[in-house]
């Protein structure tokens, strides 16, 4: 069955965004230095000046600082991308609203309302652009075509000195066919369809769709439509956000933390009634405190359902107790809605709170006595030490590692891990037959085969074991630099441990239960 017709769309692209908001956050930095923004160790986004010098996305840092030995490293940010965006999409509206945020460096409007009130599509797009290029934006692109995959396309191929290009109805498929399947943004589906010979969009939408979603799933006949320019999906507009910010001022300043939460709570109910008269709930807030000689402590506050009074009054009191940048008192404290959801997605179950609802009322009620680090959760981290890769994080925060799990971390300990990790590696000692202790030599070699585990005062005949493997951190910092090697052993009570030789003493560092 044949789905609804796309509907003609304008869609704005500005090339790696992600660069462009990074200059514009730091301020003084320059349009012409080479920038690569990276995450994951890869690069994300690069500046046109490196990648004149041959960077390209998805080239390892160190590859990228080869090629462009000046290139200016800066670490992705999605929540600045989607700051600085959302004021260029303030600044459209203003002449075209109804604009539909795909996500930051690229936004939509159906084409029919601007085409019809500015004389034209190519006359549209040239009224957008001229606005985006009085507020500094001179490399935007646009593309007008029939459903948002094929607009998409068409910015991207759009170039000086018109930058817009304008697909005729009808004629998205013909538009699309040469194009490579890379543009799917499936590598996985690009693999596959590279080794069956399929290598540009027109040959894949060529595919018989019945054995395209027999072989694919429904995923994958998803593409092949748009691939033959078949894509329906509705914009839907962006509603600017009502005005939910509130602010509690207090003359003369107070000084004490319990006066302050005491005094904010009128403007916190204030702040949950205004979200309620819109159906909505908060999950992430912003809360700013600022003492009478002008410093201002801020913080974002996240909860794991939805901040009610109470939460709100709490979050204001343990930042005034944690903060160490104010002085003298309170003078003003606002609060921010920073992201908010649908309270239909709150509401408590037909039979009331379920356990999950149960347990944060509960956990909620301990942090609001003992304070905000009263309660953790754990959270695994990256790291190649066992210790380092345990994490705490307050009740409510977000669930964000210290370090990457996804890097390689050369030498880190493979899965299982021990069930028992001691959060402070205790003293051992390991020994031969002849009761001398094992080493390991510069070439990774032991010195004998360990035959004894002493732990305190008890001795622990080693009935089977495994290692060494080295850890080499740092080398290149002599203060900092750390050169170990492990040792999985089993007791002849059959308890396996996880040892390390570092600097010729031995540690026990955790133990598989």
């Amino acid at each position: 069955m044949a789905g609804p017709e796309p509907r003609r769309c304008l869609v704005i692209w500005f090339p790696d965004w992600p660069v462009t908001a990074w200059q514009r956050a730091e301020g003084d930095a320059s349009a012409e230095d080479p920038v690569a923004i990276m995450e994951t160790g890869k690069v994300l986004a690069c500046s046109p000046s490196a990648r004149a010098d041959g960077v390209a996305e998805g080239m390892r840092r160190r590859e990228a600082q080869a090629r462009c030995p000046g290139l200016v490293v800066a670490a992705a940010d999605p929540g600045r991308d989607d700051r600085l965006f959302s004021t260029v999409l303030d600044r459209l509206e203003l002449v075209a609203p109804g604009f539909h945020s795909v996500r930051a460096g690229l936004c939509a409007i159906p084409a029919r309302g601007v085409a019809r009130y500015y004389g034209g599509e190519s006359l549209a797009a040239e009224v957008l652009l001229d606005v985006l290029s009085e507020i500094g934006f001179g490399e935007p692109r646009v593309g007008v075509a029939d459903g948002l995959f094929t607009a998409e396309q068409a910015a991207r191929l759009a170039t000086p000195p018109d930058r817009v290009t304008v697909v005729p109805p009808g004629r998205a498929a013909t538009f699309l066919a040469p194009l490579p399947v890379t543009v799917l943004g499936d590598e996985a589906l690009t693999v596959l369809l590279r080794r069956l010979g399929v290598r540009t969009l027109g040959s894949f939408a060529g595919l018989e769709a019945g054995a395209v979603r027999e072989r694919l799933g429904g995923y994958g006949a998803r593409l092949h439509a748009l691939a033959g320019g078949r894509d329906s999906r509705s914009l839907t507009p962006r509603k600017p956000p009502p005005e939910l910010i509130r602010e509690a001022s207090f003359e003369p300043p107070l000084e004490l933390v319990d006066q302050v939460a005491f005094s904010v709570r009128a403007a916190a109910d204030e702040f949950i009634a205004a979200l309620s008269t819109h159906r909505l709930v908060c999950t992430e807030l912003r809360v700013s405190c600022t003492d009478s000689g002008g410093r201002v402590s801020e913080r974002v506050w996240l909860h794991p359902a939805a901040f009610d009074a109470a939460a709100v009054v709490d979050r204001v009191r343990w930042q005034l107790a944690g903060s160490d940048g104010l002085r003298g008192g309170i003078s003003t404290v606002r609060l921010e809605p920073v992201a908010v959801d649908d309270a239909a997605h709150h509401e408590p179950g037909l039979f009331g709170a379920g356990v999950d609802e149960r347990m944060h009322h509960a956990l909620s009620r301990v942090q609001a006595m003992l304070g905000h680090e009263g309660v953790v959760v754990p959270v695994v981290s990256g790291g190649r030490w066992l210790a380092e890769r345990q994490q705490l994080v307050p009740w409510g925060e977000r669930v964000v590692p210290a370090s990457s799990r996804a890097e390689p971390w050369p030498g880190s300990l493979p899965a299982p891990a021990p069930a028992t990790v001691f959060p402070r590696r205790h003293p051992v000692t390991v020994l031969d037959a002849a009761d001398a202790a094992v080493t390991v030599s510069e070439r990774g070699e032991p010195s004998a085969e360990p035959a004894v585990l002493v732990e305190g005062a008890r001795r622990r005949p080693i009935e089977a074991w495994a290692g060494p493997w080295p850890i080499s951190e740092r080398g290149w910092d002599a203060a900092r630099s750390r050169v170990a090697h492990r040792f999985q052993v089993v007791d002849a009570e059959q308890t396996a441990w996880l040892l390390v030789l570092e600097q010729g003493a031995w540690w026990a560092e955790g133990r598989y239960d």
